[in-house]
């Protein structure tokens, strides 16, 4: 029973982060990083880790919506490639920047990511 304990949390967590990032398209990340510096990863490890996480449950969601008929993969061939572009750069930043200013510039996005909500 400890063991199963043990991974409920975990598995529960990764359920509600799914079902976040498929309903708004986003924002499970923004669930992911918080919780994983919460079993005692760095800033930088937590949002590293947070693209492994967000990636396959992104790609089910895609399919998904795909097969539906939700989405036609030709509005989004535009961000793409500059999609792509901003990853690679992503990827350099994070070694460059200190975890203080990474958590000024996370924390910077979220709070205009809720804004932005709440004007709408």
């Amino acid at each position: 029973m400890e063991k199963f304990k043990k991974y409920l949390n975990p598995a529960l967590s990764g359920a509600v982060i799914g079902m976040v990032n498929a309903l708004f398209g986003a924002g499970g990340g923004m669930l992911t990083v918080p919780k994983l510096k919460k079993i005692g990863m760095s800033q930088k490890a937590a949002q590293a880790n947070a693209i492994s996480v967000i990636l396959p449950i992104t790609v089910i969601s895609a399919i998904l919506y795909l097969v539906r008929g939700d989405v036609k993969i030709t509005d989004a061939f535009i961000y793409i490639p500059t999609g792509l572009i901003g990853a690679l750069l992503g990827t350099f930043c994070l070694k460059k920047i200190s975890s203080v200013w990474l958590k000024r510039i996370f924390g910077g996005f979220m709070i205009y990511a809720g804004v932005r909500l709440i004007m709408r």
